[in-house]
């Protein structure tokens, strides 16, 4: 290829020293000294040229590789992501549907427990006022047998003392003298016995209502009881926290009479 540039510069040297041609454009060049150089160029050439051609051929067919690779490449990366993004999304799904799955499970239990709780809660409390209600009954039963029997022993020792002053009445009704006396005393035994039962009525009457205060008392702490299992229901479904559940222990059954 060097010599292709040289044969080019002689060539050009030539025709810049060459003599003009007057009234032309034209120049008088030595032929033989240009065909020489002319047949140098020609020599040089076709073997530079093939050396070209064949680096432009060989650059095409490395690109053509190159830009076929990168297609298949890019298809298969294509595929690949493709296949890779709908695994994910079936993948995405089944956690999704996983996960909806066992919430709904975990609700329906909370829902299933707190049902249970609050129907245990409910039983109890049927239970406790069931049986304050039996205590009730009791207690009142026996403050009313206690009541009748006091007021049965009262009208007893009245009529008693009724009787043994008329009886004392009329055994003294014959003696003259003592007739004011025994009017008196009768009426003293009387009054006396009025007292009596007037008395026991009293005590009666403050027996029943000390046995309905302890009742009255015992149905307040039953219900406050209730209030607070009721409460703590309230709070632990709220919390999902099933620990502190109402124990039968704090609902009070009874109180000793």
């Amino acid at each position: 290829m060097y010599r292709v540039f040289e044969a080019l510069d002689e060539l050009v040297a030539i025709v810049e020293e060459a003599r003009g041609v007057p009234m032309t454009a034209g120049c008088v060049v030595p032929r033989g000294d240009v065909l020489e150089l002319l047949d140098d160029v020609k020599d040089a050439i076709p073997g530079e040229l093939d050396d070209a051609q064949d680096v432009l051929d060989q650059r095409d067919k490395l690109v053509g590789d190159a830009r076929a690779h990168a297609d298949k490449t890019i298809g298969e990366a294509t595929s690949q992501a493709d296949s890779m993004v709908a695994h994910a999304r079936a993948e995405a799904d089944r956690i999704l549907s996983e996960a909806k799955s066992h919430a709904d499970r975990m609700v329906a239990e909370a829902q299933a427990h707190a049902t249970d709780l609050v129907n245990q809660a409910s039983d109890e409390a049927q239970r406790t006022t069931a049986g304050a209600a039996r205590e009730f009954e009791a207690v009142t039963g026996r403050a009313r047998a206690e009541a009748a029997r006091m007021i049965e022993s009262g009208n007893a020792t009245y009529e008693k003392s009724v009787a043994e002053g008329i009886a004392e009445q009329q055994r003294l009704v014959s003696e003259t003298e003592v007739v004011a006396a025994a009017k008196s005393e009768a009426d003293r035994i009387i009054d006396a016995a009025h007292s009596e039962s007037d008395r026991l009525r009293g005590e009666c009457d403050v027996y029943v209502d000390n046995k309905l205060a302890d009742f009255e008392e015992l149905l307040t702490g039953t219900m406050r009881s209730v209030s607070r299992g009721r409460q703590q229901l309230r709070t632990g479904a709220g919390l999902h926290d099933y620990g502190d559940r109402p124990r039968t222990a704090d609902f009070p059954t009874g109180v000793a009479v």
